[in-house]
């Protein structure tokens, strides 16, 4: 016997368990106490576990929950049963609080005078902070909020390059954090949000000087990827983005100069803003390469993100663009196949919905040569920036980040020049080709790759989707990630890409086309 709402079963499923297990979701969501403790076993050895350690008995459950007052919202996102009689089964299943992040519970059902009930319950609730690959250092919260406005409640993951009073900038780098000194101010970035009535969670890590897009960081670990939790998790801003995937956050304040916001949204299915180039003030932020870097944010939903976004470009012009949305195919040819096929879906369905009008084909500059001219200014303001510290440090970065700061540093003068001179040509041909126009593609070339991915692996992937998304960087253009695609069951991010001033334009837009659904 099969049931379409098992997502794995081992031996033949009993009647009526997957009914007993939703119904006990049911009762948990409605805080129906009654139905909860009907739902145990009502013996002196029934068990129920977590973190704060072990409930034994029918009675002491019971009265536990009856003083919770309740759980926070959630989804079932997986049900596996493992048969072992007619009468006795273990249930694992995977939830979603509200909140973000996902719970694993663990229990053992059996029939009890003809009902199916819980006789043994372990629960696992979303990782709490301080997690050292998330987060550099973290508070309750560690800045308060400096005043009251449209971010009241809310709390934010600042990825460690902004400035924050008596803190210090690590960059994600451990070398570089015990030299750094101690802040005397805080970066208007992060201010605005503390006056708009958010608080500041912590620091949270980011990829070695932000000069990479995958999440690995040497010094601190991998952050975890709670959408894909065998994969990297996308950087350069993941502890940012796994706080926020994790509930530790509401909102991520990052930086993207090549993708390092959309990247890790479109891997962990979050929402992430590149805003405008010059949008944002960069004061108080640790450069990476500043023709092209910008301020802006992650968040679990598009309302969390207006919200946020209204308040950090307060200061900025902002326009409507036209109603007209383009596709580029020598840019989404640098995508896998499977990510393709995704992508044509999902604008097939929005398109056919009314969300959108039929998408224009254009021709932009060859992909290849843009991203050669990208990433040589990219690399010169890189070693500009932290080339001498590195030089200082030998051994302190991890190969993949020293070796681009290695070409770096052999770049020339004129190289440097004749690339900056091709970039504003590309700049004025993508802004003939988009006009007012919003561009559609794919935020990365694939979904996230594996942990134990190769090196080469990786950075095929990382040429693959720099090449895709530099496009932002030449334009100085916003771009949006919304998860809106899913290869594999694993989420990619559909990126809106729309003319200098267009950032909540974008918002606006993309909330329209609904609630993320499989590609």
């Amino acid at each position: 016997m099969s049931d379409p709402r098992v997502t794995s079963l081992e031996g033949e499923l009993p009647d009526g368990l997957v009914d007993a297990v939703l119904a006990y979701e049911a009762a948990l969501a409605a805080d129906d106490v009654p139905a909860l403790a009907d739902a145990f076993v009502r013996a002196p050895t029934t068990l129920r576990g977590d973190a704060s350690g072990l409930l034994v008995g029918h009675d002491a459950i019971t009265g536990f929950r009856g003083r919770r007052g309740g759980t926070p919202p959630r989804g079932l996102a997986e049900l596996h049963v493992r048969a072992v009689d007619a009468g006795t089964a273990l249930v694992v299943t995977v939830n979603t609080p509200s909140r973000g992040g996902r719970g694993l519970v663990t229990q053992l059902w059996s029939l009890d005078e003809g009902v199916w009930r819980v006789r043994a319950a372990q629960v696992q609730a979303p990782a709490p902070a301080l997690d050292a690959r998330v987060w550099r250092v973290v508070g309750a919260p560690l800045v308060p909020p400096t005043g009251s406005g449209e971010l009241d409640g809310l709390e934010i993951a600042v990825k460690d390059l902004f400035a924050i009073e008596g803190q210090r900038i690590g960059a994600g780098v451990p070398a570089r954090l015990a030299e750094a000194a101690i802040e005397t101010g805080t970066a208007p970035a992060v201010a605005d949000l503390l006056e708009a009535g958010a608080a500041v969670r912590g620091l949270a890590q980011t990829d070695e000087f932000a000069y990479s897009i995958a999440g690995r960081n040497s010094g601190y670990g991998t952050p975890p990827n709670p959408a894909v939790p065998d994969a990297i998790p996308g950087g350069s801003s993941s502890g940012p983005a796994t706080a926020v995937s994790l509930g530790q956050a509401s909102v991520g304040l990052a930086t993207d100069t090549a993708g390092s916001i959309r990247v890790p949204a479109s891997y962990q299915g979050l929402w992430g803003l590149r805003t405008t180039h010059g949008a944002v003030p960069v004061a108080g932020l640790l450069p990476l390469a500043p023709s092209f870097d910008t301020v802006g944010w992650l968040t679990r939903d598009v309302l969390t993100l207006q919200r946020v976004a209204r308040v950090g470009l307060a200061r900025a012009e902002q326009h409507a663009p036209g109603r007209g949305v383009v596709t580029a195919p020598g840019l989404l040819a640098a995508a896998d196949p499977a990510v393709q096929e995704a992508f044509a879906r999902r604008i097939e369905v929005l398109v056919a919905d009314g969300a959108l009008e039929e998408p224009e084909s254009v021709v932009l500059p060859p992909m290849a040569e843009m991203f050669a001219d990208f990433r040589t200014v990219q690399a010169a303001e890189a070693w500009a920036a932290d080339g001498e510290w590195v030089s200082a440090h030998p051994g302190a970065l991890a190969p993949d980040v020293q070796g681009r700061f290695d070409a770096a540093s052999r770049l020339d003068e004129a190289t440097v020049a004749a690339a900056r001179e091709r970039l504003d040509g590309y700049r004025s041909a993508l802004d003939s080709a988009l006009g007012d126009r919003v561009l559609l593609l794919p935020s990365a070339s694939s979904p996230a790759p594996p942990l134990d991915a190769s090196a080469e692996r990786i950075d095929a992937v990382r040429t693959a989707t720099l090449s895709m998304t530099c496009v932002a960087g030449i334009g100085g253009y916003p771009a949006l990630s919304a998860p809106l695609l899913s290869v594999a069951g694993a989420p990619v991010g559909l990126c809106l890409v729309g003319p200098r001033g267009a950032d909540l334009a974008l918002l606006e837009r993309a909330a329209a086309f609904g609630s993320p659904k499989h590609g």
